[in-house]
């Protein structure tokens, strides 16, 4: 791995029982594309999740997040072999990335 690349503090990848799980991210993603936040400044992603998640299923939609925050591949190449546009892995490993930052924050304080 370069050190271009990102390394995500996840649970499954770090080990540390603080940081927050695939499994938190994902249900963080699902919660918040059947109900987006439509006056918070980051709605749009919420509504973004809403539209991926009922194109692929929410199946596909955990792949890809665990594709890139586990295994470090990279946004588009986690679309490999599961029928997701490569411009949609790129918004799922976005809102990913953004939703884990998220819950470590709240995790610390």
């Amino acid at each position: 791995m370069s050190d271009s690349e990102a390394v995500y503090d996840v649970r499954e990848r770090t080990g540390n029982p603080d940081h927050a799980s695939v499994e938190d991210v994902v249900e963080l993603v699902l919660e918040r594309a059947e109900q987006p936040r439509l006056e918070h400044q980051d709605g749009h992603l919420d509504e973004l999740m809403t539209t991926i998640v009922d194109r692929y299923g929410m199946e596909s939609v955990r792949t890809v997040i665990h594709r890139v925050l586990v295994d470090g591949m990279p946004f588009r190449s986690a679309t490999h072999d599961l029928e997701i546009h490569n411009v949609d892995g790129v918004r799922i490993g976005t809102t990913a990335g953004q939703f884990l930052d998220e819950l470590n924050a709240q995790d610390n304080d």
